[in-house]
């Protein structure tokens, strides 16, 4: 795996690097030995996956909430979408600054997205499907997130926002009070 920094620290792209010949390609998916610098004492614990059918669809931003906090490891495979991690961690250099990745099952990339980031995407091919690996257990009462559109963030989605479910269209956008997630 071919491990690249952004702008935002602690958000990395990973790319497979696929072994190909005349039957077709073989790539790692995952490695815990390749991605120990970046994963350090935390495991994988939950892994979901996705299906998002119509083009221009956003989900989220999605976040837990400290001590419930989870690293995610997302990765494409089936579509294309505009994959953007959202920094909300108090005290952080690029604190409100989003990072996008286009991802897709042949560019082979996967990003890396560490605690206190907000996570979204939006379906840039129709039947869209994502794998999320997670360091932390799924906790209704940790859940939080903020509106894909929110002004404060200013993301530049590729694609008019197009269907969004009620519960991405309840969440709050960031007032001017917000300093950050402290983790």
């Amino acid at each position: 795996m071919n491990l690249r920094p952004t702008k935002l620290s602690g958000v990395i792209v990973a790319e497979s690097v696929p072994v190909m010949d005349h039957r077709g390609a073989f790539a790692r998916f995952f490695c815990e030995r390749e991605l120990s610098a970046l994963i350090e004492a935390r495991h994988i614990v939950q892994i979901n996956h996705s299906r998002t059918v119509a083009v221009g669809s956003v989900r989220g931003f999605h976040f837990q909430r400290p001590p419930r906090a989870e690293m995610k490891l997302v990765r494409c495979l089936r579509g294309r979408v505009w994959d953007v991690a959202a920094d909300l961690r108090a005290e952080s250099q690029t604190f409100l600054q989003w990072h996008a990745e286009e991802l897709t099952a042949e560019n082979g990339r996967m990003l890396v997205i560490p605690e206190g980031c907000a996570h979204a995407f939006q379906t840039l091919a129709r039947d869209s499907e994502l794998l999320y690996l997670h360091t932390a257990f799924y906790d209704p009462a940790a859940e939080s997130g903020v509106r894909c559109d929110d002004p404060r963030l200013g993301v530049a989605w590729p694609l008019p926002i197009g269907e969004l479910s009620e519960r991405d269209r309840e969440l709050p956008t960031l007032d001017a009070a917000f300093r950050g997630i402290a983790l």
